[in-house]
């Protein structure tokens, strides 16, 4: 299952870049006794979020899936504004951030990140 990106996820994301903000979506699935170690990761990773201009807008638990098939339902939902991609990836990539990385590893069973671009105001 998937948890972390790979080197062709991280190029596709820098490929597809329509520059400006955007809002990462994270979907994840806790191993047995995971939500401890990345409470830790969570909280170690704030002020590198902070650092890179990145707002957590939401942060929540899965809850009654109305529309979704078997195995489609989500333990959490993170929803976080980075001014930009590069600002994302500057985080990821900074030796300090890497430190701890491994606590969302060991946590995760499996996790969805999806970047989001804004849709454009309607008049």
């Amino acid at each position: 299952m998937a948890v972390d990106p790979q080197g062709t996820d991280i190029q596709k994301f820098i490929q597809e870049d329509p520059g400006g903000p955007l809002v990462m979506l994270n979907l994840v699935r806790f191993k047995e006794g995971g939500r401890a170690s990345f409470a830790e990761y969570a909280t170690a990773v704030m002020p590198f979020m902070l650092k890179a201009g990145a707002q957590p807008l939401y942060a929540g638990d899965g809850s009654t899936a109305l529309v979704a098939d078997p195995g489609q339902t989500w333990d959490a939902v993170m929803l976080v504004r980075y001014p930009s991609r590069a600002a994302f990836l500057e985080m990821v990539s900074d030796p300090e951030y890497q430190r701890f990385t491994h606590l969302r590893t060991a946590a995760l069973h499996e996790a969805v990140m999806q970047a989001t671009i804004p849709w454009a105001a309607s008049p």
